[in-house]
């Protein structure tokens, strides 16, 4: 069973909807989830917030603390990960922005730097990692690591 599947069963299993907020990850989380048949139940949608303006209009992130910290932040990720639980109105989301690569890096964010929040109704849980250098390499880690964390919250 994929780990997307194992996802949307956790979510089945106790009647609870996900939402995602993507940035680096360009939408591949959803395709991921919507690759499995019936996830309509469970996963209601997705917001691809690749730049800023996206960022505050779509999913309320403060522009203050985006234009303060950078997109590639603890702060901002879990204000996105808010954001799309607001907005889809779902009991879980799960948010990820990054430095994929292979330009946009600075000396304290390198190219692989990734946050990855989880909104759910008890708070929110926020995590740091960093992927490597390769660009498709860490759209991919990156995704499966967020749905992982997700599984892991919905158990």
């Amino acid at each position: 069973m994929s780990l997307a599947a194992q996802v949307l069963e956790s979510a089945r299993a106790k009647g609870w909807q996900i939402a995602t907020a993507e940035s680096c990850t360009g939408g591949n989380i959803a395709r991921l989830i919507t690759s499995v048949p019936g996830s309509s139940e469970y996963y209601i949608g997705s917001t691809v917030a690749y730049a800023y303006e996206a960022k505050t209009k779509a999913l309320g992130v403060n522009k203050q603390i985006l234009e303060k910290q950078g997109a590639v932040s603890k702060e901002v990720v879990q204000q996105m990960a808010r954001g799309a639980q607001e907005l889809f109105g779902t009991n879980y989301a799960i948010a990820v922005s990054g430095i994929a690569g292979p330009g946009g890096a600075t000396p304290d964010k390198p190219v692989g730097t990734t946050w990855i929040a989880i909104a759910s109704p008890e708070g929110i849980q926020a995590f740091s990692f960093h992927f490597g250098m390769d660009r498709k390499g860490n759209i991919h880690r990156a995704s499966l690591t967020a749905l992982n964390l997700l599984r892991k919250a919905l158990i």
